[in-house]
């Protein structure tokens, strides 16, 4: 089992063992870590252990920094690969130091924390997440109000070669899940637009 001792947040600089874990996939991204030195593992833990490593990272560097800024939950589990050491700031510190840089600056940092937020979700997807909760989630990511479906629906701006791409699965994998899908009445019509006659349905598969 991993050492989940972390310093106190109080302490805005920190030596941390190898083994230690420093981020929680899921928990409130209420500061920010800036690994100054060391190598640090992140991906996706399972019973104490890092079941699925998405790569190591090497400081100086910027911990999840996206999530803090986008006030979102942390996308990953984070454990030191070898001794660390690490500066804490506290989330609406590091906002205020955002909020000052020019409008221009401030779009372009949100955008670059947007899509790394994306990428990071759609590869702990595909490294925690089997073909059809992976399709599931991206479904529900996808759909907006349908009048004519009369509720949730998907329209199908690509083609399913390239969403097949980016979920990571081969595009026969794409169409046999759809099919599954649509068997278990999760999704319905054809063509272009999918409609979703139960999302919560769709959340419970997707584990979300």
């Amino acid at each position: 089992m991993l050492d989940t001792t972390l310093t106190p947040l109080s302490q805005p600089f920190a030596t941390q063992a190898a083994g230690t874990v420093l981020l929680h996939r899921g928990d409130a991204a209420d500061r920010i870590v800036h690994v100054l030195q060391g190598k640090v593992m992140v991906g996706v833990m399972t019973d104490g252990d890092m079941a699925h490593q998405l790569g190591v990272v090497e400081g100086p560097f910027w911990l999840e920094a996206a999530s803090g800024l986008l006030g979102l939950p942390h996308a990953v589990d984070a454990v030191a690969e070898t001794e660390v050491r690490l500066q804490f700031v506290n989330a609406p510190d590091f906002w205020a130091e955002v909020h000052a840089m020019p409008e221009a600056s401030q779009n372009l940092l949100l955008d670059m924390a947007r899509s790394q937020r994306q990428q990071t979700e759609m590869a702990v997807s595909r490294l925690a997440k089997d073909a059809d909760a992976r399709c599931a989630e991206w479904l529900l990511r996808h759909a907006k109000p349908d009048e004519l479906v009369g509720g949730l629906a998907v329209k199908l701006t690509e083609r399913k070669r390239t969403i097949a791409a980016q979920l990571g699965m081969a595009p026969e994998t794409f169409s046999r899940v759809l099919r599954h899908l649509r068997d278990r009445q999760l999704i319905s019509g054809a063509g272009r637009v999918l409609g979703l006659p139960n999302p919560q349905a769709l959340r419970e598969l997707a584990g979300v």
